[in-house]
């Protein structure tokens, strides 16, 4: 399937557009004090964490991050002395959550939650047998 100029010009306006919306990694650090890695976002955010919380950083020792180097488009770091590259999008899914990790965690104070329906509905179940017990292990010998 070739794609055609119109359609190749056409995905780079829409790469241009939102590019422009979206926050960019403007400048990046390590900051030795408090032995994090500081973003400063293109929309006066500035995030920072830990390097060991995020893959391929773990390792690192922190002389390593005195160079972090931003991609042309503002999207990618790159830290030349370990070899390694992170996606921005990705480290603030990952640091300030996904819309899955919002739903789940909602989900965990909705399941908190006690109303004469759920109390009843646990007594019905428990009429039934509730849950069934564990099996003890056997320690080995």
């Amino acid at each position: 399937m070739a794609i055609g100029d119109d359609e190749f010009e056409a995905a780079s306006r829409r790469a241009a557009d939102r590019l422009r919306t979206t926050a960019i990694a403007t400048s990046a650090r390590y900051d030795l004090r408090t032995g994090r890695i500081v973003i400063q976002l293109s929309s006066g955010l500035e995030v920072a964490f830990r390097p060991h919380d995020a893959p391929g950083l773990e390792n690192a020792k922190p002389g390593q991050f005195s160079k972090i180097q931003i991609t042309a488009s503002g999207l990618g770091m790159r830290f030349p002395q370990i070899n390694a590259d992170l996606y921005l999008p990705a480290v603030l899914e990952r640091f300030l959550g996904s819309k899955h990790w919002f739903a789940s965690e909602m989900g965990k104070v909705g399941g908190k939650v006690s109303t004469d329906a759920k109390a009843a509905a646990a007594r019905r179940n428990g009429r039934l047998g509730g849950r069934p017990k564990r099996a003890k292990e056997i320690p080995s010998v």
